[in-house]
């Protein structure tokens, strides 16, 4: 099976959403920690947030894992009829 350029680029797409939502809680401080705070705001509100840093860690580490996937797609690591072996399944 051959990727198309679409395929390919939708895949990355899901992969950069589930790397940001796993880089959002890194280095966040709340109000509380930080010890100050505005009046009427949460306690657990970030005092910064720094997206564009996470913006761009997701993005380089989205491009890591996904050209390792993709090389152990094309090595044949991620095929159909090897992962039904491995679980024991029949293909």
């Amino acid at each position: 099976m051959a990727y198309t350029i679409s395929t390919g680029f939708a895949i990355y797409f899901v992969l950069w959403w589930l790397v940001l939502f796993l880089t959002l809680p890194f280095g966040i401080r709340s109000q509380h920690e930080d010890g100050g705070g505005s009046p009427g705001t949460d306690p657990g509100a970030p005092v910064a947030s720094r997206m564009g840093r996470k913006l761009i860690w997701t993005t380089v580490l989205s491009a890591v894992f996904y050209a390792a996937g993709m090389a152990a797609y094309y090595e044949g690591f991620l095929n159909v009829e090897r992962m039904s072996k491995m679980m024991g399944l029949p293909f």
